[in-house]
């Protein structure tokens, strides 16, 4: 157990390895009861949501959800969240546990003040947050749920009851693996917690804590704020282009987004794999040649490839796939190449 943003928090149950593995085989259940959640209601929910945030709030219809961001003026990162529309004028945004008291300033503070008021709420003690992970989650949850899960599709969420206790239960996920998160009150966490292990622990599944799921998104190419996305970093440049909606209208740094798009993103965040042994992590210098040409933002072994891979952000003339490079670790120099993101996709 750790701290973490308040927070005591798994890193392993049985350890890294055998937790990552067991996600990618079977299922791996994760408590991640630590996300916050924000409420925003109201008359004009929506298009106050559409100026908030980059990605197209338009689109979801109630049961629909979508990654975005919330970011400056100069288009950078406060924060990356998934926007979960709960009806006609109510959505939910999901946030990350470090950053969810600025979030919730934030949002607060740029909520129009009409006598259509837009209501924001910090509903974070509300929920706990499970979850299930892995390519037998759905055979695992159906016989605990009433939701029809094989009908739910990525991306989409629903309600129902789950172990008899009431939950919204959405199609997403943090690991590239298909799976389930359980938004649950607090109080019937633990035993929907216990129902689930029960039921899967036939089918392999295993209880999973940080580390592995630092693994897992790493295989996958999925950005973790603090490390591929942040203050100084775009969507842009992160390689998330695609939640950037620029012919929906305004939207706080839609201006610094559309000026870096015309004048060329300079840096681009790429993945690499070491050409031998060592770990490159977090902060090391990217070398082409003798030039420094970036950092590493992430890196690790990976349990499914079974050798050390990492992303980078790195000057865009030196991004593309195959260029060889050098990381400098404590002094020495690791051969490693470049390689397309993400490393890992599940089968359909």
């Amino acid at each position: 157990m750790v701290e973490f943003a308040g927070w005591e928090m798994p890193v392993q149950y049985a350890g890294v390895i055998e937790e990552h593995r067991a996600v990618r085989s079977a299922a791996g259940l994760f408590d991640v009861s630590h996300m916050g959640e924000v409420r925003v209601s109201g008359a004009g929910a929506e298009e106050f949501l559409q100026r908030l945030t980059p990605n197209d709030v338009a689109k979801l219809t109630p049961g629909r959800a979508h990654y975005s961001a919330l970011l400056d003026e100069r288009g950078a990162y406060l924060d990356d969240l998934i926007v979960y529309r709960l009806g006609v004028e109510e959505f939910l945004l999901v946030v990350n546990a470090a950053n969810a008291a600025a979030d919730f300033e934030w949002i607060g503070r740029h909520a129009p003040r009409t006598a259509a008021q837009v209501r924001v709420e910090d509903v974070s003690d509300r929920f706990a947050l499970l979850a299930l992970q892995g390519p037998r989650a759905q055979e695992i949850l159906a016989p605990l749920t009433d939701v029809e899960l094989a009908g739910l599709r990525y991306y989409r969420f629903t309600t129902g009851a789950v172990g008899g206790k009431s939950a919204l239960v959405a199609r997403t996920g943090y690991t590239g693996e298909d799976g389930f998160e359980l938004f649950l009150a607090p109080q019937d966490a633990p035993a929907v917690w216990d129902a689930v292990l029960a039921a899967g622990a036939p089918a392999g599944l295993q209880p999973a804590g940080l580390g592995a799921r630092d693994t897992l998104r790493l295989e996958a190419g999925m950005a973790l704020y603090g490390h591929e996305i942040d203050a100084s970093t775009t969507p842009l440049e992160a390689g998330l282009d695609w939640v950037v909606k620029l012919d929906k209208g305004d939207f706080v740094g839609r201006a610094a987004l559309a000026a870096q798009r015309a004048a060329g993103v300079p840096r681009r965040l790429v993945g690499f794999e070491v050409l031998g042994r060592g770990i490159a992590r977090q902060g090391h210098t990217v070398f082409d040649g003798e030039r420094a040409v970036g950092r590493v933002t992430s890196g690790t072994w990976s349990p499914t490839f079974e050798k050390p891979l990492g992303m980078a952000l790195v000057e865009s003339e030196h991004a593309a796939p195959g260029t060889r490079i050098a990381i400098e670790v404590r002094g020495k120099r690791l051969a490693a190449a470049l390689a397309p993101l993400p490393f890992y996709r599940r089968q359909r």
